[in-house]
């Protein structure tokens, strides 16, 4: 048989509950995670939302691209593991399964559709990494596929359009052709954009996508960020908050907010957006009301699958030997 192609599909990672905030965030920045009002800062957001679902949902998105690329290309074509940069099941322990099961090579699909060799580089070291201490027990050679952007990949634009629709069937039909959108993005320190500007260009490609797919009118919808760090340094606005005053001024009574980059339900979206985002809201007088996250769903992970066949094609000539 023909050894299958290793698929990894990779993500940051996240506590579950509260009583794994400490070891977590200590994982992300080893010597400084674990500070006091920290942890307990977002020991109390996780207290509020429950829990995070992103392990559980990730583990599921990761078994039902299986069974599409099964479906797609038969059963052994290609072999997925899911992997997390800073919480279980971790990136070597993907590495290991798709390895286990004969993959020679490799491609990296990273759950985010905007790719930065400055933020992300830390996947590929720990791929890079896990593959060449295995092989030099085994003495095979394996070829990575890197990851790359799929931030216009269409599907997956259909699928974040289709979000859209969604949400606006929910308001009242004669409200519905005028609530306005505010896509978001997480926000990040001004220096990493100004050592990878393109990133921020991927960004607003794949929220153009969605308007122009939708065929929204450029004054009905708006961008900013969301989610920025604990830290002193300047982080990219607006805020997504700050915009909910502004609407109302203009004589708004509802708004809808559309998250992106983020995949799947996790504490940015649950917390950031549910919570803090709508006590703002409320505080303002507006009405939020934000789009479901792509989790599982079919349409999406029909998208994964064009990604992880768009990534072979574009690899076979720039796989690097590990």
């Amino acid at each position: 048989m023909t050894a299958p192609v290793g698929v990894l599909l990779l993500t940051y990672g996240s506590a579950t509950t509260s009583q794994d905030v400490a070891a977590y965030l200590e994982h992300v920045r080893p010597g400084n995670g674990a500070r006091t009002e920290l942890v307990e800062e977002f020991q109390r957001r996780y207290d509020r939302i429950g829990s995070s679902p992103l392990i559980p949902i990730t583990l599921r998105q990761g078994r039902r691209l299986q069974q599409v690329l099964d479906a797609r290309h038969g059963a052994g074509a290609y072999h997925v593991a899911v992997g997390m940069q800073h919480s279980a099941p971790f990136i070597a322990e993907a590495v290991d399964e798709v390895l286990s099961h004969g993959a020679t090579t490799i491609i990296m699909v990273l759950l985010s559709p905007q790719f930065s060799p400055v933020l992300m580089q830390g996947y590929v070291t720990a791929v890079e990494k896990a593959v060449e201490e295995r092989s030099k027990d085994s003495g095979s050679h394996v070829h990575v596929i890197p990851p790359q952007s799929w931030c216009m990949n269409e599907a997956f634009i259909s699928c974040l359009a289709g979000k859209v629709e969604e949400a606006l069937a929910a308001f009242p039909e004669d409200a519905r052709d005028n609530v306005p959108i505010i896509f978001t993005a997480h926000s990040l320190p001004k220096s990493v954009i100004d050592r990878d500007t393109a990133y921020l260009d991927q960004i607003h490609a794949t929220v153009n996508g969605v308007a122009s797919t939708l065929h929204l009118d450029p004054s009905r919808w708006q961008f900013a960020y969301q989610s920025a760090g604990h830290t002193p340094e300047e982080w990219l606005k607006p805020d997504v908050k700050e915009l909910f005053p502004i609407l109302v001024k203009q004589g708004y009574e509802q708004v809808l907010v559309v998250p992106t980059q983020f995949l799947a339900d996790h504490l940015e979206v649950l917390y950031d957006i549910d919570v803090a985002g709508g006590e703002e809201a409320d505080e303002c007088g507006i009405a939020m009301v934000r789009t479901a996250m792509p989790n599982d769903d079919q349409e999406f992970i029909e998208a994964l699958a064009d990604v992880v066949v768009d990534h072979a094609r574009s690899g076979e000539t720039h796989a690097e030997p590990v």
